[in-house]
């Protein structure tokens, strides 16, 4: 009863990032969390379609400053996003995306958005106009201030992001570090007691000894 009662005290004395640090070692992911994944993926793709239908038709969302410095960094920024869902949501690898993440894109992230907020290569005016009629009000309120408060929010969020990732990253590897070790003397362990059982069994099955 005292040992349950020590080991409820040191779980809640785990601190929040401890806890983390924990979950993120384990590579499988919950229902929900692949959920997550697959709808950041999908719309990811729908929003690809959608402004590359605003190019092919003209519509006059992108104005003459989205040259091709910005088309890459637009489009490869919703790649991004579309790689990090698939990984995390298709295939379930929560350690692949967190790789992704940690290692380019969250920063490529940060970055593209704070260089299409200075140029701002858009025009909101003309944001719904590749979709019908009856759908245009769902998105007509978006205005270019908006916009912009938004990608300001989005740079903010990269960032801290890219600071967690890495944080768990570091500490994860630590850990795992700490566990290679422990399993390791666990395995020989287990491999010599497999051993001596064996050896008593072939000297006439005496395994607990006269």
């Amino acid at each position: 009863m005292i040992r349950i009662k020590n080991l409820k005290k040191i779980e809640e004395n785990k601190s929040w990032f401890s806890k983390s640090v924990e979950k993120e070692m384990n590579d499988t992911m919950e229902y929900s969390e692949r959920v997550g994944g697959t709808v950041i993926f999908v719309l990811g793709v729908l929003g690809v379609l959608y402004f590359v239908a605003h190019q092919i038709w003209s519509t006059g969302f992108f104005t003459a400053k989205f040259s091709t410095l910005e088309m890459i960094l637009f489009y490869g920024y919703l790649i991004a996003v579309m790689v990090s869902g698939a990984l995390y949501g298709l295939f379930g690898r929560k350690h692949l995306s967190r790789y992704f993440d940690v290692f380019g894109g969250m920063m490529f992230a940060a970055v593209a958005i704070t260089w299409l907020l200075m140029v701002f290569p858009f025009d909101f005016a003309y944001f719904a106009d590749v979709l019908p009629d009856f759908l245009r009000f769902l998105v007509q309120w978006f205005s270019n201030d908006i916009a912009r408060v938004l990608m300001v929010l989005g740079i903010l969020v990269h960032l801290v992001g890219q600071v967690w990732m890495g944080l768990l990253f570091v500490f994860v590897r630590k850990a795992r570090a700490r566990e290679s070790p422990k399993k390791s003397s666990y395995n020989q362990g287990t491999s010599q007691q497999n051993l001596t059982i064996s050896e008593q069994i072939k000297n006439g099955g005496r395994v607990y000894g006269e």
